[in-house]
């Protein structure tokens, strides 16, 4: 018999997994839409919310439903395409844009407003980055349960920090909110779904997940459908906390125009933010938990991605990949903030949809009996709008691509990839049935039923 756990325990698991995503990355992307979209701004994070906060919940349980690692899940399309899709998704969670991003808002947020602005940024920059992520390389070089422990820590300082920081800028406002930004004027909601791609949490779920699948089978839960039952509910907790995370940095980004102006990026409007409505305390304050929720997320993903090629290229060792990581990680960090997100933009609108798609199908897979078709045709349809978006988004003649693709349905809004998806499906499944091919479902539990046709 199974242990039935009490609510308490189920709070502090959906608190624990709400550590897990709790980055310094994925606070400074809201702040941007309020300042961006002004009183566009919630309907703006209507999308946001929905790629940013309510597929990381979608996205574990379609990982308990799959098989429980990312590879089983993509190998329902092909094992070559699980492959790739894999390393692409560790790449990126690692040394090629989330350790850079998280090491340059650390600095952006911590450090640069302490340095003057006649400072030599640069420099500055490349000290600090060396030095983070010499403390990264150390704090990963035995798995410990270091992230875990210093998670439980940071969760309730980050928690008061941000109570602090929105009370304090809701009894005093910095401003009024102001008129949307052109690219926000139209279409607010579309622009926000998007923007949601960079917090990189659907990523992460897909990760995070296995990890934490793992984790609580010390607690007595065994069954697939107690796991999946577990997730729901400590998911819910984690889902209202991301919601009031991502809301409360939005309503900062938005009130902040009038005192500080329109900023480059999400860390600069963060930190001026904190100045200003505590002074010079404020940038210590933002800035020390920062840094720690910075630490433990650039050891959670360069630790992840390390053992992930080890386990695939194991000639490699662990350590010797933290190395290699880690070097990548700093030489893409030195770029800065703001060219780090430029380069990572046609990535994110790469792997996102093919994410999404994902999801989808295993939510759906016993409607169209599990045909593999079906996932090719979807993941193909997905991908080649998916592959066009990554390129405008890269500046490879934007004009030209939407002038000749821009007939399919909210192609210039950075959707066209339902439309096609769609598409992509149906075909799969008139495949499937003239080939007659095998049925895979899926039961209540996550357990496959093949059944040939």
């Amino acid at each position: 018999m199974e242990n039935k756990l009490p609510f308490s325990q189920i709070l502090a698991i959906g608190l624990m997994l709400f550590a897990m995503f709790l980055g310094a990355g994925n606070v400074i992307f809201a702040p941007m839409v309020g300042q961006q979209a002004g009183s566009n701004t919630w309907i703006a994070m209507g999308g946001f919310l929905i790629t940013g906060v309510g597929l990381v919940l979608l996205a574990i349980i379609a990982l308990t439903r799959g098989g429980g690692t990312i590879e089983k899940l993509a190998e329902r399309v092909h094992p070559i395409f699980a492959i790739v899709f894999s390393i692409l998704l560790f790449l990126t969670l690692g040394p090629i844009y989330v350790i850079p991003r998280t090491t340059s808002v650390v600095y952006e947020i911590a450090i640069n407003p302490l340095t003057g602005a006649s400072a030599n940024t640069s420099l500055y920059l490349l000290i600090f980055s060396t030095l983070f992520i010499a403390l990264t390389i150390l704090l990963s070089w035995n798995t410990t349960k270091f992230v875990d422990r210093l998670g439980k820590v940071i969760t309730p300082i980050f928690v008061i920090l941000l109570i602090a920081l929105i009370g304090k800028s809701i009894i005093t406002p910095m401003g009024s909110i102001g008129q949307p930004q052109t690219e926000y004027l139209n279409g607010a909601f579309l622009k926000g779904f998007t923007q949601g791609y960079y917090t990189m949490d659907v990523l992460a779920a897909f990760v995070f997940g296995g990890i934490f699948i793992k984790s609580i089978s010390s607690l007595g839960i065994k069954s697939e459908k107690a796991v999946s039952s577990l997730f729901i509910k400590a998911g819910m907790i984690t889902i209202i906390g991301l919601i009031a995370l991502q809301v409360s940095m939005a309503w900062i980004g938005a009130s902040s125009v009038e005192s500080i102006g329109f900023k480059a990026n999400g860390g600069e409007v963060l930190a001026q933010s904190a100045i200003t409505l505590f002074g010079e305390y404020g940038i210590y304050m933002i800035g020390t938990v920062i840094f720690l929720t910075g630490i433990t997320t650039n050891v959670a993903c360069l630790a992840a991605v390390s053992e992930y090629f080890e386990k695939i290229i194991p000639s490699v060792s662990y350590k010797k990949w933290l190395i290699v990581f880690s070097i990548l990680g700093l030489v893409i960090t030195n770029f800065g903030l703001n060219t780090i997100l430029t380069l990572a933009s046609p990535v994110l609108l790469l792997l996102y949809p093919l994410a999404i798609a994902l999801i989808g199908l295993i939510f759906a897979n016993n409607l169209f009996n599990g045909h593999r078709s079906v996932y090719i045709g979807t993941i193909i349809g997905t991908g080649i709008v998916a592959i066009l978006d990554a390129i405008k988004e890269a500046g490879i003649a934007p004009e030209a691509i939407n002038n000749v693709f821009g007939f399919i349905p909210l192609f210039e809004n950075g959707a066209g990839w339902i439309a096609t998806g769609l598409i992509g499906f149906f075909i799969g499944l008139i495949i499937a049935k003239s080939r007659k091919e095998p049925s895979t479902l899926i039961t209540m539990t996550g357990q496959e039923i093949r059944k040939a046709q």
